[in-house]
């Protein structure tokens, strides 16, 4: 099959595409014919070694995955070979023409597989926060950094939970915050003025998916670090006490399968906001690290 993997660590200059053998599924596990496949920050930072789950070199890439079933792993009930799912690649090889999935769900109806693609990692991460910051009815939350991908999710996750939501964002990107339901403030200086002046009372809860060095201001606005969640400043966090949250404290895939009734009923949308093909993955790296997207980025492999 072919597929993206890197041999050094470096810029998006240093993926290429190659020949390896077709994977093949074990227990609990299915292989699928990629159709589409994510990018997110996460393969950014395992390709300039930034994060490491201790592989070696040389290493796959992609997490986001979207395809139909044509291999079924021992003991695999809940899928058949032809079924259309969407989840996460298990060894981080999604960017291939065939992946294996352990966590994944069928496809909601109303997608295809391009803006399925961008779903998984985003839905996780995001669930996963929400969950650590107890997001229920009633929490005034608010989101830095809320117009990429995993904003835009834990906007739109946090509405239907009965949250309100004030996300920090470019004033480019007011009306696309607006229209997911959250209620836009611009980031940078005076920032923390702008979000007492929507919320006199201050906020309950405030998650950080930029990691722009705006944790004291956070922790000033909530009140207590123990109510701040960063996903991008894991030095911050450490310095002011915040929670760091990764897949290491547990998983949330869960929001897989539970997307689904929100998109059939028009309460969930991520937009994919450019495609590239499996041989344009440099690029859509380069645009991921340096090209503030609104929502999501993807390869289409078939």
């Amino acid at each position: 099959m072919k597929a993206a993997q890197f041999s050094r660590f470096g810029g998006p200059e240093v993926l290429e595409i190659v020949d390896l053998p077709d994977p093949h599924p074990g227990p609990g596990q299915i292989r699928v014919v990629v159709h589409a496949a994510g990018i997110n920050a996460t393969d950014c930072k395992l390709r300039s070694g930034l994060l490491s789950f201790g592989a070696g070199l040389p290493q796959t890439t992609g997490r986001d995955v979207a395809g139909i079933v044509d291999e079924l792993g021992e003991g695999v009930t809940d899928v058949a070979v032809g079924d259309r799912v969407f989840g996460v690649s298990d060894d981080g090889a999604g960017a291939a023409e065939l992946a294996l999935l352990t966590y994944r769900a069928p496809i909601p109806p109303p997608l295809g597989f391009v803006d399925a693609a961008g779903l998984p990692v985003a839905l996780e991460t995001a669930t996963r926060s929400l969950d650590q910051l107890g997001v229920d009815h009633g929490i005034r939350l608010l989101i830095n950094g809320a117009a990429g991908g995993i904003g835009s999710t834990a906007v739109q996750l946090a509405i239907a939970r009965g949250a309100r939501v004030i996300g920090t964002a470019s004033a480019a990107n007011h009306g696309y915050l607006r229209l997911l339901g959250a209620e836009p403030v611009t980031y940078g200086e005076g920032m923390a003025d702008r979000v007492r002046a929507l919320a006199p009372d201050g906020v309950d809860a405030a998650l950080d998916v930029a990691g722009s060095g705006v944790l004291p201001e956070l922790i000033d606005l909530v009140g207590d670090p123990q109510n701040v969640v960063t996903l991008a400043d894991i030095d911050g966090a450490k310095q002011y006490g915040v929670r760091f949250s990764s897949g290491f404290q547990g998983h949330a895939f869960h929001a897989l399968a539970e997307i689904g009734a929100l998109i059939e009923a028009g309460r969930f949308w991520l937009p994919v906001e450019r495609t590239y093909p499996l041989d344009g993955i440099s690029e859509a790296h380069r645009v991921s690290e340096y090209g503030h997207v609104r929502g999501r980025l993807a390869l289409v492999i078939r």
